[in-house]
């Protein structure tokens, strides 16, 4: 296991010493003394990017070979799968069967995905004057700082990584304070694969510190976050007083489930909105955090979710059946907590769990918990609780419900169950978020992109179009006169 940072394709020692724990939210242990970078650190890695773009052995080779060392990395990725898994696991606090069958495999998928793409990305030719030939081409926009969360560590780092890496760019990449090892293991796990030195720099530490040396420093062309809206904000502001570089967002969410009298199957409705919010403890940005429902199934559909909620106990990570793992901190299940106690304390009815949870001693455990919120003001309706907590209310018809579920500052995802097509259909184009579904929850393919509106953010992780971020047009205007 490597603690040290990762610049210039060697691990290092942060430049002042200083280290911080890594500490497992399944039992309070500490995994490892790990680096902590700061502006010091963060400069030393952005040169290294910086010198290996202007090098040119990555970001001018051909993408067919960038392709290739993509698929290699992807390839180590899955053989040392296992090892990744249970650093996953412990650093998390995620279920290892998740790990193992979830995490690990999507983001090998992602670089292999990028890397089969990347050379079949083709540039255009403007419509001119027979006298001139205008080209239209995608360039690497230079140096990539990229800052992800502590709640899928892996996974959301392919995202950024791999479309970034595909087209061209150095990149450093700042993982979260609270879950760094995977990042660290990814490092020498594309070393290995062929990266050269300086296109792959990791650097981890605090947000306060390595975080905002990232953001603020002049030689970074391109700022890649996903997290909360206050640092989103941040970062947008740390752009604004260095260079102007580009930053794409995404921030979070409080994506509804409009559940109609009609639906089909609410069983299956059921089962579906209790993954969607339950899965890795509820710390998933687009979580189905608020289910919509219409008076007429209000009663039926609780009496289902309350029993999906008793099938989802809170349980050691590390072993194979659990399916309700940690969260990722003891300060971060304090907050959730907080606000359950809140939603109380304005009214609103918790009708299951809403307490912690104690499966092994020295963890971060909570009991699945529903809650009944009439007033669509209340907090817990309002804000983003990353925790698995499910908020319910009821409407009185689709357009009632069509309000209720556009009524929040968010807009990353949402879904619609009823078995009308044309009431379908109507709902998912009014529908302020960047995702709708229809009849399922958190379906997804790396050919769609994934991202929001609103305060969820901009720009958009998966898909080719996830290039649009790692990339610059060019036009080159030759004259045959």
């Amino acid at each position: 296991m490597r603690s040290e940072a990762f610049i210039d394709g060697s691990f290092v020692a942060a430049a002042d010493g200083r280290t911080f724990p890594a500490v497992s939210p399944r039992d309070g242990a500490v995994l490892a003394d790990v680096a902590r970078g700061d502006s010091e650190d963060v400069d030393r890695a952005v040169r290294a990017a910086r010198a290996a773009f202007e090098r040119g052995d990555w970001a001018l080779a051909d993408p067919a070979h960038r392709g290739r060392v993509l698929v290699e990395l992807a390839r180590l990725m899955s053989e040392r799968l296992e090892s990744l898994a249970q650093l996953e696991a412990r650093d998390t606090g995620h279920p290892i069967g998740d790990a193992r069958s979830v995490d690990v495999p999507n983001a090998a998928r992602c670089f292999a995905w990028y890397g089969e793409a990347i050379d079949k990305v083709y540039g255009e030719i403007a419509p001119t004057a027979a006298d001139a030939l205008a080209l239209i081409g995608r360039e690497p926009i230079g140096v990539v700082g990229a800052v992800v969360p502590w709640n899928y560590p892996l996974i959301i780092s392919a995202w950024k990584l791999a479309p970034a890496l595909a087209a061209g760019n150095s990149v450093v990449l700042k993982p979260a304070e609270q879950s760094p090892l995977s990042a660290l293991a990814l490092a020498e796990l594309a070393a290995e694969a062929g990266i050269p030195d300086g296109v792959l720099n990791v650097v981890p530490g605090f947000g306060e510190e390595a975080g905002q040396a990232l953001g603020r420093h002049p030689d970074v062309d391109k700022l890649a976050f996903t997290g909360s809206v206050p640092v989103g904000r941040l970062f947008q502001r740390y752009a604004g007083e260095s260079n102007g570089k580009s930053v794409s967002l995404e921030l979070g969410g409080k994506s509804p489930q409009i559940v109609l009298g009609d639906a089909a199957d609410l069983q299956t409705a059921a089962e579906a909105i209790g993954w969607g919010i339950f899965y890795n403890a509820g710390q998933t940005c687009h979580a189905g955090s608020r289910v919509v429902v219409e008076r007429s199934v209000r009663d039926e559909l609780v009496e289902r979710l309350q029993a999906v909620a008793g099938t989802f106990v809170p349980a050691d990570p590390l072993a194979d059946d659990t399916v309700l793992g940690a969260l990722i901190s003891d300060e971060h299940l304090d907050g959730v907590l907080g606000r359950v106690q809140r939603a109380r304390d304005d009214g609103a009815r918790v009708i299951a769990g809403g307490s912690r949870a104690h499966p092994v001693a020295g963890g971060a455990y909570m009991q699945p918990t529903l809650i009944e919120a009439d007033d669509p003001a209340l907090a817990v309706v309002q804000e983003e609780v990353f925790g698995p907590v499910l908020v319910i209310q009821t409407a009185e018809d689709s357009e009632h419900a069509l309000k209720l579920a556009n009524d929040t500052r968010y807009g990353l995802a949402a879904a619609v169950w009823t078995s009308n097509l044309r009431t379908a259909g109507r709902l998912a184009r009014r529908l302020r978020a960047g995702t709708v579904w229809v009849n399922t929850f958190d379906a997804a393919s790396l050919a769609t992109p994934f991202g929001g509106i609103k305060d969820s953010g901009h720009g958009r992780d998966r898909s080719l179009h996830a290039l649009d971020s790692y990339t610059q047009l060019k036009t080159t205007w030759i004259s045959l006169a």
